[in-house]
């Protein structure tokens, strides 16, 4: 009987090991489990479906360590700024299981989401007008391009 008991122990302590070991990487799992082009594709669609405005997708691989991909987008309010951050966040959390960070989402003029493999910048109109964001990631975007023309 002891050796039923030690046994089951055992097994018990090597499938909490097995958990434990499981979620502390999860950095590499969760790079098998998807891919950012995925991850990517996720977020674009729930980011159409809620009817985000001007959404701008960047390539940041070879750019940056940041992640692979920067999506820019703008909402017409506060409330739908956040609105969307917040069920992107959801739908990321039911489709891959993946907690992302979210910053500013109280305020809902820039909402920002990092998935380690794609950050995600919700603006309000102004703001992102403001910060222009997109300028400092494609230097080669036609604005920039016809003001450093101008200037030769």
């Amino acid at each position: 009987m002891e050796d039923r008991v030690l046994t089951g122990l055992h097994q018990a302590g090597a499938q909490t090991s097995a958990a434990t070991a499981q979620t502390s990487t999860t950095g590499a799992r969760k790079k098998t489990a998807y891919s950012s082009e995925e991850l990517l594709e996720r977020i674009l669609k729930s980011l159409d479906d809620d009817k985000a405005e001007d959404v701008v997708q960047i390539d940041l691989r070879g750019k940056s360590s940041i992640g692979d991909y920067m999506v820019v987008a703008s909402g017409r309010s506060t409330r739908q700024v956040s609105a969307m951050a917040e069920k992107l966040v959801d739908k990321l959390k039911q489709d891959f299981g993946l907690y992302a960070k979210i910053e500013g989402k109280d305020t809902g003029d820039w909402v920002l989401i990092d998935t380690a493999d794609v950050v995600v910048h919700i603006f309000r109109p102004e703001v992102r007008e403001f910060y222009q964001l997109e300028k400092m990631w494609q230097p080669d975007a036609p604005e920039a391009a016809a003001s450093s023309g101008s200037e030769g």
